[in-house]
């Protein structure tokens, strides 16, 4: 028996009104293989972890170009934590600063890739860390 299909959700949280960045990984995504649920944009927090738990996923891809990451990457993570799923991982990448990566890091986030990343270093990263988790 082969194993199932990684379910991913990328999530546009916020006000960040571009998404071209989120479409191009969710393409690359879905052409590796995977699962995925994109949200469009300008999703609460609430709404992504709704979603997510809707969805059964095995992750979380979040996309935010807003400055808002060292809000809205612990807040999800938070929140997933308090609607019992603390085992949904949650990565993604945007305009993040190096410096705040290790915060995000210690917020709970897996990996955060940065603008020039490769959708194929994405994809290895995935296919190495994100297991199904059902």
């Amino acid at each position: 028996m082969s194993e199932r299909k990684l379910r991913l959700l990328v999530a546009k949280p916020g006000l960040d009104g571009h998404d071209r960045g989120a479409k191009i990984v969710a393409r690359a995504f879905r052409d590796a293989g995977f699962e995925v649920i994109y949200t469009g944009l300008r999703q609460t927090p609430e709404q992504i972890v709704t979603t997510a738990l809707q969805e059964d996923v095995d992750a979380v891809s979040l996309s935010i170009l807003s400055g808002a990451h060292n809000t809205l990457f612990p807040k999800v993570i938070d929140l997933l934590k308090e609607k019992g799923a603390a085992e949904v991982p949650v990565f993604g990448g945007g305009i993040i600063p190096e410096d705040d990566i290790p915060g995000l890091k210690a917020a709970g986030a897996k990996e955060i890739f940065t603008p020039g990343t490769s959708t194929e270093d994405i994809i290895t990263w995935v296919r190495a860390n994100i297991k199904p988790l059902a």
